[in-house]
């Protein structure tokens, strides 16, 4: 803001300074009336043309300014743009990479838990069969025993 208002400033003194100087030169020569007052007049016209010089120069560089301003702005929203489809996509492969995990860990559950249904199904014949053969050897053992 500060440089702003010293351009503005600068270009003020500038014309103060010219307008001066033109006066004193003019002041200081030997002319006739009508002669110093046509050199004021044409010094008035050149600071004239000099400060609509400078001034259409400062729109012009504004103007580019305002121009290389949206082209950021469109860069930068097409980066955001680009960066925001980058995480939805990133996102959505992680949602689907543990959705992957969840039916793995599911079905790996899944095949545990029957291997431990056969495992206690086979226990639970083992027992079984030996409980039967225990009783079957009890009583052949006291069957065939005499008293």
């Amino acid at each position: 803001m500060a440089d702003n208002e010293g351009g503005a400033s600068g270009l003020g003194w500038f014309l103060a300074g010219l307008g001066i100087g033109t006066l004193i030169g003019v002041l200081y020569a030997p002319k006739a009336g009508k002669e110093t007052r046509d050199d004021i007049m044409n010094a008035s016209l050149e600071a004239k043309e000099k400060a609509a010089e400078l001034v259409e120069q400062g729109r012009k560089k504004a103007n580019e300014y305002v121009e290389q301003g949206k082209q950021y702005m469109e860069q930068g929203k097409q980066k955001a743009a680009e960066i925001v489809e980058e995480g939805k996509k990133q996102a959505a492969a992680s949602i689907e990479k543990g959705r992957e995990y969840y039916e793995k860990g599911r079905t790996q559950w899944a095949q545990y838990a029957d291997k431990g249904k056969a495992l206690v199904t086979e226990q639970q014949a083992k027992v079984s069969a030996a409980v039967e053969a225990g009783k079957d050897a009890y009583v052949n053992t006291t069957v065939d025993t005499p008293v």
